[in-house]
């Protein structure tokens, strides 16, 4: 199903040091990020940064360390002023909100999830859920009753007068994510919000929000330089390489079209069969009879049915009505890594 635009994010630049505005007319003259950096003492953050976000989705943004994600993502919500470009939010310029308006906006319609949990240290972990309450004005029970149901929905239910160092990683990360749903904001940005956590518990972290993204169809946008992690969430994942955009797409276009060899170098060793569904490999045209199977199979899944059957193709079938079908020829190749695929990923 397509959605409207939440997040429109336009022709968006930052440059970092003392004359941005004069290093950005060198940007657009053509210097590059080592260029600018070691002839004129600046550092580029962005460059010429479009995308436009769908509500109720959840938007990755990945890249490796410098690539610009982290400083992507606090322009959404003004932590950094941009050197040139425009971001919309729901139709407003953000860029123009007074400081009040601005407040506003951070209080009630964008919350912030840390990759370092960002916790009151001397706050227990009722008091640390309920201070985005505090600030938005609720009244005291009101907060306590919103508190408590985040509590428990993020599985810390009689943890509540814990303090953060008491608790684990994952139970702290856990307390970050209740904060911010207990406002009730429209979007959250997480930035590289499970970095920090060890694989089993990262993991963990990941099922929990998906399964409470199901429930509550938020705007997110959430930072990884992690490709599994990016994959696994994303509905559209956005690729960054020294403050530009490599390549966008859904995962699926992101696995089966690489846009350049950068792309290609990172999906090298994903488990294709875990990402692909039917639906992406599949041929629309309804050839006759047979079994079905729903679009939304992942590959792994289809061919261990196809092997329990004994059969070579399958009709595939999305919210009830039959739309192609798949063959087993089409599954393998798909999940084949292409002959002469480059096993090193280049480092910049």
């Amino acid at each position: 199903m397509a959605y409207d635009v939440k997040i429109s994010i336009r022709n968006l630049y930052k440059i970092f040091g003392p004359n941005p505005k004069r290093a950005l007319e060198r940007v657009e003259s053509g210097a590059d990020k080592a260029r600018l950096l070691e002839k004129h003492g600046h550092v580029l953050g962005l460059r010429d940064v479009s995308i436009e976000i769908q509500e109720r989705c959840i938007q990755v943004v990945m890249g490796l360390s410098g690539s610009g994600k982290s400083t992507l993502i606090r322009h959404i919500n003004r932590l950094i002023e941009p050197t040139a470009g425009e971001i919309t939010v729901d139709g407003e310029d953000i860029l123009s909100m007074p400081d009040k308006e601005l407040r506003d906006f951070r209080r009630f319609k964008a919350s912030m999830v840390f990759q370092k949990f960002a916790l009151l240290p001397h706050r227990t972990v009722s008091d640390n859920v309920k201070y985005g309450l505090k600030i938005q004005g609720i009244d005291a029970d009101d907060a306590d009753k919103r508190a408590q149901h985040w509590i428990e929905r993020v599985g810390l239910n009689g943890f509540e007068a814990h303090y953060p160092a008491q608790l684990s990683g994952g139970m702290q990360q856990r307390v970050g994510l209740a904060r911010a749903l207990a406002t009730d904001a429209d979007i959250l940005l997480m930035d590289e919000a499970f970095s920090a956590l060890d694989p089993l518990i990262r993991n963990d972290m990941q099922d929990v929000l998906i399964d409470l993204q199901q429930e509550l169809h938020k705007t997110i946008v959430f930072i990884t330089h992690d490709l599994d992690e990016a994959l696994k969430l994303g509905d559209a994942i956005t690729i960054l390489r020294d403050g530009s955009v490599v390549q966008q797409g859904s995962p699926e276009e992101i696995i089966l079209k690489p846009a350049n060899d950068y792309v290609s170098d990172f999906i090298l060793e994903i488990n294709r069969g875990r990402v692909l569904s039917v639906e992406a490999v599949m041929d629309t045209e309804v050839n006759g009879a047979g079994p079905e199977i729903d679009a939304s199979t992942k590959i792994e899944d289809a061919l261990q049915i196809f092997n329990d059957q004994d059969i070579t193709s399958a009709r595939v079938r999305r919210a009830g009505d039959v739309v192609g079908t798949v063959s087993l020829a089409a599954m393998i190749e798909a999940i084949a890594r292409p002959e002469g695929e480059s096993r090193e990923v280049t480092y910049r």
